[in-house]
């Protein structure tokens, strides 16, 4: 089956674009087709001798094909390999309408918005509908006139809160003092209505718990929304800082068999528990009588499932004709696919008669001792959602030298304040042929940049900040940070300053202890008049096994980054790179070490002193944004009793 290619313009083709009407080496040729009137794709054919045949509608001269003036038709491959040159383009948005002068060097363009209806206020002749895509704070007023092609929608009030528009229209200057310009609509399309007496977002501040509630329709208010572009711009700024200084992006696993922090606050993942609560799937259908159950006749299931292939089969093709549905079709590979595990079950029953009881449903497999047999598990061993994708990056860092990861990270911690979150993500670099010392030097030049960036791409979002959330001098707080040299403490110093403070702190602080978020505040924010703060040299009793040990022989080579507001931002260390010392700290926090073959293996193969940073990335952003709890700094927020969306 062949396909007509069309193209925009001969510029699309790039290098394959002919000269005087004539293709060049197995490329594809642009021409004007005089039938259509469009620019139509040739691409070269070879003849079945080896040599290259003339394509229908291109006469053969010498080794050169030369253009006929006739339409002419392409395969599908070519037709592919055609459209993989042409540019992606994307509807302008109305960030870009507006620009940086508010749109006024665009007044007298034609423009299309498209987007969500924030307010309508509709009068009998004339009505006024701000649309908003998302990608700015405010949107664009559009004033929509009675000889304007679907104002009846407005008159009508088929076009309220909420609904999807497309608006088409000339920017003008807006007689108003709000916004320097407006569109004045020629016509107005309705893609998706919203029910204004259901719609949740109505024209009133919500309060941030109540939004999370609705969080598939959050992203639609100017707080979450605000949020999320900021944080799209630090993730940006994430990637460039790291790009820029050479470093390699590496995927870390989200399931692992090793607890990074040895803090057991992990959550399991297992399939053992896969049909403890009774009939599920394929047994439940075997219950209602439709599918084998487990210990039937082998024979009579295969049977079963084969007659049930046949189905899906004759389904597709009834698919093709119109005659089935997709939904038709999804329902019987279902029921198939719980055939075919009915199949599983009987040929391979789980083993032991712990497994199985006489109900026939499943029980945890357990050991002669009592304890869970995880070698029937699906990993053969207890396994876990990451804390951290460190150790999977110190192996990178091991053969490439500078990498870092951001992505998930899990932890089990039944808190429900508004600094922790179940599900987060964290920005990770591994540093090779590396010390404490370049350690916080990165740390301290990778926050300042992206900081600077959103300074410099979020300023509209920033100033929403100021005023509704932080109500303070939050750009003017931020700039100090961007542009002001950390201080830099030893952890031992950090303690006499809160020792000798002249205030109260809820918790008490000794030398050997962890110090708390007042703690840090005091120290960022009264010490040292609002200036970030890197403390290192912790005692190890507060720190990770894989911290490298000072010659002191209690405090190890760790620093966190402080800030004003928030406390501890960021957290590093040099990483242990000699194999007796790390050996017997795994033993002291009690680890096994057989867990650790592959990250001990690192150190006996080529060894180097390396360090690295872990930063929560939704801690950084509600430093950035004052929103003070941090499960408005994520889209779908996981906490203690919540899993929604």
């Amino acid at each position: 089956m062949t396909l007509v290619s069309r193209l925009a313009s001969v510029s699309c083709l790039g290098r394959h674009a002919t000269r005087g009407g004539v293709l060049s080496r197995g490329a594809p040729v642009a021409f004007a087709s005089p039938s259509v009137g469009t620019t139509t794709t040739v691409l070269a054919r070879r003849s079945s001798a080896g040599r290259r045949a003339a394509p229908p509608g291109v006469v053969s001269s010498s080794r050169r094909f030369v253009v006929a003036r006739a339409a002419v038709s392409t395969t599908a491959k070519d037709e592919a390999s055609t459209s993989a040159a042409a540019a992606f383009k994307r509807h302008e948005r109305i960030a870009a309408i507006k620009g940086s002068d508010g749109g006024v060097s665009r007044i007298g363009d034609a423009v299309e918005l498209r987007g969500w209806v924030r307010t309508v206020r509709a009068q009998k002749d004339l009505s006024f509908v701000e649309v908003n895509d998302g990608s700015s704070l405010s949107g664009i007023q559009a004033v929509v006139t009675a000889d304007a092609t679907g104002a009846e929608l407005l008159a009508d009030g088929a076009i309220t809160t909420g609904a999807a528009v497309v608006v088409h229209g000339v920017v003008v200057e807006s007689p108003g003092g709000k916004q320097a310009v407006e569109v004045k609509a020629t016509a107005v399309e309705l893609v998706g209505g919203a029910d204004a007496s259901t719609f949740p977002l109505q024209k009133k501040r919500h309060t941030l718990e109540f939004l999370r509630g609705i969080a598939h329709l959050r992203p639609r208010t100017n707080t979450i929304g605000a949020v999320t572009r900021v944080r799209n711009q630090l993730a940006y700024a994430t990637h460039t800082f790291f790009q820029s200084h050479g470093f390699q992006y590496v995927n870390t696993p989200i399931i692992t068999a090793s607890d990074c922090e040895g803090a057991g606050e992990q959550f399991q993942i297992t399939t053992l528990l896969n049909g403890i609560d009774g009939p599920k799937g394929a047994d439940a259908a075997a219950a209602a009588g439709s599918i084998p159950a487990a210990g039937g006749d082998v024979d009579a299931a295969k049977a079963a499932a084969a007659a049930q292939g046949a189905v899906v089969k004759d389904l597709k093709e009834k698919k093709k004709n119109g005659d089935a549905t997709k939904e038709d079709v999804d329902a019987a590979v279902a029921t198939l696919l719980e055939l075919k595990a009915a199949v599983e079950a009987i040929e391979r029953p789980p083993a032991g008669d712990a497994a199985t009881p006489a109900g026939g449903h499943g029980e945890v497999p357990r050991r002669k001792d009592g304890s869970v047999d995880y070698a029937k598990d699906f990993f053969g061993k207890p396994s876990y959602m990451t804390v951290s994708g460190q150790l999977n990056a110190e192996i990178y860092a091991c053969a490439m030298r500078d990498v870092y990861t951001f992505g998930p990270t899990f932890r089990a911690e039944n808190s429900n304040t508004s600094r922790h979150l179940a599900e987060f993500w964290m920005v990770e670099p591994e540093l090779a042929f590396s010390d404490l010392q370049d350690d916080m030097d990165c740390a301290e030049a990778y926050l300042k940049h992206c900081i600077s960036h959103v300074l410099e791409h979020c300023d509209e979002d920033l100033e929403f900040f100021e005023k509704n959330v932080s109500k303070d001098n939050l750009r003017e707080r931020l700039r100090g940070v961007a542009t002001t040299p950390f201080a830099r403490i030893t952890y031992t110093e950090a303690v006499e300053h809160v020792l000798s403070a002249k205030k109260k702190f809820e918790f008490p602080v000794e030398w050997g202890s962890d110090l708390q978020s007042e703690h840090e505040r005091y120290i960022c924010e009264e010490v040292y008049k609002d200036v970030p703060v890197i403390v290192r040299d912790y005692p190890k009793g507060v720190k990770a096994f894989y911290m490298r040990e000072n010659d002191d022989g209690k405090t190890v080579a760790a620093m966190d980054v402080l800030v004003p507001k928030v406390g501890e931002l960021m957290g590093g260390s040099q990483r242990e790179e000699r194999l007796d010392v790390l050996e017997r700290r795994i033993e002291e926090v009690g680890l096994e070490k057989e867990s650790y073959w592959w990250y001990l293996d690192l150190r006996r193969y080529g060894s180097v002193p390396h360090a690295g940073f872990g930063l929560g990335f939704e801690r950084l952003v509600q430093y950035v944004t004052g929103v003070e709890n941090i499960r408005d700094a994520i889209p779908f927020p996981r906490y203690p009793g919540s899993a929604e969306f």
